[in-house]
């Protein structure tokens, strides 16, 4: 379904990405889909055409050039050594100025790392007209979260050493200094519950109810 491309970043450099687009082809709504911290694996591609499906042009920009983790040890020292700036205010911000040279309305969401990249650029990426993060938390400080004005749905998981519920309740406190409408979820399930490459977090009911509603936040937020 999905196809490997070259956009250009505001900088003038380019990003590969993975474009996944419906059978509305170029004037359906954009996503600008965020890996987790393991690349752009054919896990992040599934769900970027599944979305794809239900009706959005789903972008995954490469934030690792080609490179994909295997271990939790690899794609921790990935993302470690990603500058979270250069990715959301270059290949984001590239990734949406793509998808709305047709696209009304584009919105930026990802998982894990993704999430956390997803708030980033929500106060940095003016282009961008909603946000859904799953399980993923900037460093709040650094992300000025009072500069965000879109609406923004969060999916996070109660059994979650990284996003864990304390960290969660900071972000909600934040958020409602903002002037953004978000809608913010918790489940009683483990990080990394929506990827179902991995049984062994995988949460199936709270990975379709979060689906759902998300489905239904874009429906609304992107017309």
């Amino acid at each position: 379904m999905g196809e490997m491309i070259q956009f250009k970043r505001p900088d003038g450099k380019t990003c590969p990405g993975y474009l996944a687009t419906p059978k509305a082809a170029s004037t359906a709504p954009g996503f600008v889909c965020i890996q987790e911290w393991w690349g752009l694996n054919d896990q992040i591609k599934k769900t970027a055409d599944r979305l794809a499906e239900a009706g959005y042009r789903a972008l995954v920009p490469d934030l690792y050039r080609g490179k994909v983790a295997k271990a939790s040890d690899e794609a921790s020292h990935m993302m470690a050594n990603l500058s979270f700036p250069d990715a959301a205010e270059q290949d984001i911000r590239g990734a949406i100025q793509y998808l709305k040279q047709t696209s009304k309305k584009a919105a930026v969401g990802g998982f894990c790392m993704g999430g956390a990249l997803t708030i980033l650029a929500a106060a940095r990426v003016p282009e961008m007209d909603a946000g859904a993060c799953f399980y993923g938390i900037p460093d709040l400080a650094a992300a000025e979260l009072s500069k965000i004005r879109i609406p923004l749905i969060g999916h996070f998981a109660n059994q979650d050493g990284w996003c864990t519920p304390a960290k969660v309740n900071d972000l909600e406190a934040a958020l409602k200094q903002s002037k953004s409408k978000f809608e913010l979820y918790r489940y009683d399930a483990q990080h990394a519950f929506m990827n179902e490459s991995r049984p062994q977090v995988y949460d199936a009911p709270s990975a379709k109810l979060a689906w759902d509603r998300t489905l239904a936040f874009l429906s609304k937020a992107l017309v």
